[in-house]
């Protein structure tokens, strides 16, 4: 991506075109239940700023923000290519182990063409329908067709992007777990969906219920915390299926040999992460074609050579045959067969790294063929060689390439492995901007591709499960079980949310909306059913990641929640500000004061000036914002707006969910300052912004310590005090993408009693 930047000495002339002013009426009238960036209740001081024209910047703020992308066949077939070792490992490396994860006591041949028959409709049903053809199919974010349900956003960010999606056209309530900001100038921006919206029984109830939007926020909130347990489930049992061949070579290689060579592939897949998606995308593609390539070959070679016939199971009478024969193991075997698609439900978290047309080019033409080929060659081998079930994979493939298919197989595990942990950093990433999980690093790999990121912090954790995994559970049946319940459980939760958009958002026609829901939620419902009855074998540890990061999510929002009430409720009013500003001597400079309150002047303000001598002439308050949208256009970034009192203003900066918050200090204040002097009222106000300039930059950090009293009960004196305040010591600040240099950054620090 194309780095843009200004490199101006001097601020913008009052004259130069640089500021478009909006009426009120138009732009940033404060919605009444939100007073903060990060879901605050109302201000007392919103007064203020009632009446007052807010002003943005337009074609101004020139920064390095990523630009809506067209693609050209050429390039869409490349990045298709590339979605072989970032989408499709983990669904693609699926043939390693299912067929080994059932257990029937002597099946028969029209068992196996049962449980065929069952993977490949839950193939099509679940992966090509519902993900690449429905997840997958929109166009200009929601305009256009009825059977388009959801927009791009849906596919860059998962049950986060569904939410966003929800956020825009639902008022949920201020104290919800998930921050929650609303400006009326929000329907205006690119990515905002434009539809119109008639009056709906769902909305209205949705807008008046706290309890659904709740409901709604934990369905989020719990589907993200399974899909990073499926960061640390894929490495292991992707790595371990594969590696396991090994034993059947010699008796004296045991099974703690085979945890140890995992353990040792993982550290080295781990640390291979810190290069990026665009730099591994390229290394692992390759191997990724090649294995589609390999199994789909064995494959075709075991149906020639066993049980020509074997596609009639394409045939759904086979499942009604082999459910009426098995009864109850039969039910117990969709725990195995669910693990066919791992991995779809990492389609659309990933689509920020790729395209749709990419992601549904490699499926269609490559990966779904494949898949056929390989589980139909596997279970015409295991209808003459049944006794070889749990080695199904390894057993059927040909003596002589045993040793290239191990290789093969191995290095196609590891790719498995990444495209969960890449999908990981992309949902943490959102997670961070929505401002519900504490800030890490983030480090954008790929100035070409958007959505490209790394977390070192989240690789690390990762990495450290994944190894304890694969340790604790041996190589055992468990580790297919705790898989494919974080499957499945991501994909109701999915489809719920989808059913919500559908009514809500786009308003499809009650019946598709009944047909969608009925359909996917019961098959999906079924195999759930199926699960459950595996908790106690393994299918506990995605419940326990959950209720892990679950803590980290709700101890951060209820924290953050409670500093927002108390800055709200302990903010200055203008009288105050203005008294103790006009008391402090004025030196010649810029103060920009960073702080989370929208509207009205935070506490910490107040502790700032009581403890300094002198206070510069120009102070600007500014307020990073995300909004629920994937991405906020440079003309779009900025909200400013002058307080009463001489000097004194304020600046909300705009992000969305997927933008690169990537500011540079010096080119911060010259656009500030070019866009003040749009608002200046006289030449006087000019001549001072213009003093400012030329003299020194200063850029305040608030850092606040909760600490809650003892009229509260112990819990959640335990969640703030220890939790929370935890959290925020170990964790990065807010501001810290900002990119402010250390010279000019003055921190202050306040303890706020509640």
């Amino acid at each position: 991506m194309e780095q843009e930047h200004q490199h101006q000495h001097q601020p913008p002339a009052a004259g130069d075109d640089v500021v478009v002013q909006l009426s009120a009426s138009a732009v940033a009238a404060v919605d009444e239940r939100s007073s903060t960036a990060t879901g605050n209740e109302d201000d007392d001081d919103d007064a203020n700023a009632a009446g007052k024209s807010r002003r943005t910047f337009s074609q101004s703020y020139k920064m390095a923000h990523r630009k809506p992308q067209e693609f050209t066949w050429f390039q869409a077939l490349g990045l298709a290519y590339q979605s072989l070792g970032i989408v499709y490992g983990d669904l693609g490396t699926s043939p390693l182990y299912v067929f080994s994860t059932v257990k029937l006591e002597d099946p028969s041949k029209d068992d196996f063409l049962g449980l065929l028959s069952l993977i490949l409709w839950t193939l099509v049903s679940i992966a090509f329908v519902k993900y690449t053809f429905i997840v997958l199919h929109a166009d200009d974010h929601g305009e256009g067709v009825i059977i388009t349900y959801l927009i791009l956003l849906l596919c860059e960010g998962g049950t986060f992007a569904l939410y966003s999606l929800l956020r825009q056209h639902v008022n949920f309530k201020g104290n919800m777990p998930v921050p929650v900001t609303q400006l009326e100038s929000d329907v205006n921006l690119k990515y905002h969906s434009k539809k119109s919206k008639l009056p709906s029984k769902m909305l209205e109830f949705l807008e008046r219920s706290t309890a659904a939007q709740v409901i709604i926020t934990g369905i989020v909130l719990c589907a993200t915390s399974m899909v990073m347990g499926d960061g640390a489930l894929t490495p292991a049992i992707s790595v371990l299926s594969a590696v396991q061949g090994i034993q059947s070579r010699s008796s004296n290689i045991t099974q703690e040999h085979v945890v140890i060579l995992s353990v040792i592939i993982l550290i080295i897949l781990f640390f291979f992460e810190k290069y990026g998606t665009s730099k591994v995308s390229f290394a692992f593609s390759p191997i990724m074609l090649l294995w589609f390539a390999s199994v789909s070959v064995i494959g075709l070679y075991n149906i020639i050579k066993y049980y020509p016939p074997v596609l009639k199971a394409i045939s759904p009478h086979y499942i009604i045959t082999f459910f009426m024969r098995n009864k109850r193991a039969g039910w117990e075997q969709l725990g195995a067969v669910v693990l066919c698609i791992t991995g779809a439900e990492a389609m659309f978290a990933d689509l920020g790294h790729f395209n749709k047309s990419s992601i549904q080019m490699a499926f269609s033409a490559v990966v779904l063929p494949s898949m056929v080929l390989a589980y139909s060659g596997q279970a015409a081998f295991l209808i003459k060689n049944p006794s070889m079930l749990s080695t199904t994979f390894y057993s059927s493939t040909p003596e002589p390439i045993f040793w290239p298919m191990f290789i093969v197989a191995t290095l196609a595990a590891i790719v498995a492995s990444q495209a969960l942990i890449s999908a990981s950093f992309s949902i943490i990433r959102q997670s961070i901007a929505l401002g519900c999980f504490p800030r890490v690093t983030m480090k954008h790999t790929s100035e070409k591709y958007e959505g490209q990121v790394y977390s070192p912090e989240i690789n690390i954790f990762l990495a450290i499960l994944s190894v304890l995994v694969t340790v604790g559970f041996r190589g055992g049946p468990e580790i297919g079980q705790a898989f494919g319940t974080a499957v499945i459980w991501v994909m109701l939760f999915t489809t719920t949310l989808m059913t919500i958009v559908m009514v809500i958002v786009w308003q499809t026609d009650i019946l598709v909306v009944c047909l969608f829901f009925t359909v996917f939620f019961s098959i999906e419902g079924i195999y759930m059913t199926s699960l459950l009855n595996k908790i106690i074998q393994g299918g506990w540890f995605p419940f326990a990641i959950a209720i892990f990061f679950l803590t980290i999510t709700l101890s951060w929002t209820y924290g953050r929640k409670k500093k927002n009430e108390y800055e709200a409720a302990n903010s200055m009013d203008t009288p105050e500000f203005t008294k103790r500003v006009t008391v402090r001597s004025r030196v010649p400079g810029i103060c920009i004061f960073c702080t989370d309150l929208m509207n009205g002047i935070p506490p910490i303000v107040r502790h700032y000036v009581q403890h300094v001598v002198s206070v510069r002439e120009v102070m600007v308050f500014v307020t990073v914002r995300i909004l629920p949208v994937r991405s906020v256009l440079p003309e779009e970034r900025f909200l400013v707006d002058k307080l009463d009192h001489v000097g004194v203003y304020r600046c909300i900066l705009q992000y969305g969910y997927m933008d690169n918050h990537n500011i540079d200090d010096d080119n911060f204040v010259v656009l500030v300052v070019a866009s003040l002097k749009k608002i200046a009222e006289n030449d006087h106000e000019i001549a001072l912004l213009d003093s400012a300039f030329t003299n020194e930059t200063t850029f305040v950090l608030g850092r606040t310590i909760l600490k809650m009293s003892a009229k509260h009960n112990c819990f959640k004196r335990f969640v703030v005090n220890e939790l929370y305040r935890f959290l925020q010591k170990n964790f990065r600040s807010n501001m810290s993408s900002l990119k402010i240099a250390h010279g000019k950054a003055l921190q202050v620090g306040m303890l706020y009693e509640i």
